[in-house]
């Protein structure tokens, strides 16, 4: 098993990112290292194998400021350390110092077709009405999305719904490239089959209950960011929106109070229990005592991921190795695929 997932190299990390995707990465690299030495013990050889990468050749297909995309590149290569990806478990490394991947979406180019690009929901949406302003990356984003895990062999890919057209992309790109270039009992490229992860809790911003938690919003009292001290993280709990009444003691009862289902569910998130679980305990109580509570639980939670991620961004040279290293991890699989797709296209190659 070989899974294989991306995540764009945006700056200023804060709680929803790390609980709505990087918590659920540090699981799927821990059960898989958990299955390896288990397949150990009973004599086997089978290697699980997880591949995460930062997407950097996928910003450039927006407008983008260079200086800040290498900075989220290093911020996010820190956060993801940080919370818990281990470069010895995992393969870590930015598309930037893996070729194969360019190259591959080049090779798969002339697979591809102009009208399964035209029917990406997510081009239609950032494209919107200007599609001929809009750069040529942006509409071949996903032919890179499919080079991105079939350079690999990947047997699986972590999606959300947002991703799933993406995948089935990726695989119908497969299938033809197979049955038009290869034997049926000697494919190129494996097709990926998705992993739905366990529902995420969606986190909403500390000043409006309707709104996600965004780096992009002005106030940063918004969100608690990863690298915020224990006295801001508590500062800003304190200071989050709420509203009179006691917490209910079931999760209907929050129906309409949006500001505290949010706390209530970062609480049941940071603690894996239930919404329900939760207000069984803080039911009846103020916000007076809750919220104490949450800053607390947050603050024990990210103290260490805090202290690891500023540690991070000031040690470069340890943050470039582990980067590098997992570039060269990468490359070394990518190589046999690449050179296979080239082989089989009849390019001639010295």
């Amino acid at each position: 098993m070989r899974v294989v997932s991306g995540i764009q190299p945006t700056g200023n990390l804060h709680l929803g990112n790390y609980l709505g995707a990087i918590r659920n990465w540090v699981r799927m690299q821990d059960d898989m290292e958990d299955a390896n030495l288990a397949q150990a013990a009973e004599g086997g050889s089978a290697h699980n194998q997880c591949l995460f990468f930062l997407a950097d050749l996928h910003a450039i297909s927006m407008p983008h400021d260079p200086a800040e995309l290498k900075k989220g590149t290093l911020e996010m290569a820190a956060a993801l350390v940080a919370c818990g990806i281990d470069p010895a478990k995992s393969v870590l490394f930015n598309q930037a110092q893996v070729p194969q991947h360019a190259e591959l979406q080049w090779l798969l180019g002339g697979t591809a077709r102009m009208g399964w690009l035209n029917r990406m929901t997510q081009w239609k949406d950032k494209a919107g009405k200007n599609r001929e302003g809009q750069s040529v990356a942006l509409f071949t984003y996903p032919v890179l999305q499919a080079a991105d895990v079939l350079l690999y062999q990947a047997t699986h890919v972590p999606v959300g719904e947002d991703q799933k057209q993406h995948l089935e992309l990726a695989r119908d790109i497969a299938q033809k490239f197979n049955n038009d270039f290869a034997s049926e009992d000697a494919p190129v490229f494996t097709l990926p089959d998705p992993i739905v992860p366990p529902q995420a809790a969606r986190i909403m911003s500390l000043r409006d209950g309707s709104k996600k938690m965004s780096k992009s919003d002005v106030s940063d009292m918004s969100r608690i960011n990863l690298a915020d001290n224990a006295d801001e993280v508590m500062k800003k709990v304190k200071k989050a929106k709420t509203d009179p009444e006691p917490l209910p003691g079931e999760e209907k009862g929050l129906e309409d109070r949006p500001e505290a289902l949010n706390l209530v569910t970062i609480y049941a998130a940071l603690t894996d229990r239930s919404v329900n679980d939760v207000l069984g305990e803080f039911g009846g109580e103020g916000f007076g005592t809750f919220k104490p509570a949450l800053g607390e639980m947050l603050v024990e939670t990210l103290r260490p991921i805090s202290a690891r991620f500023n540690e991070l961004l000031e040690d470069r040279e340890a943050l470039d190795a582990i980067l590098a290293r997992g570039a060269a991890q990468a490359r070394e699989i990518a190589v046999p695929t690449l050179g296979a797709t080239y082989e089989a296209l009849g390019l001639v190659r010295g």
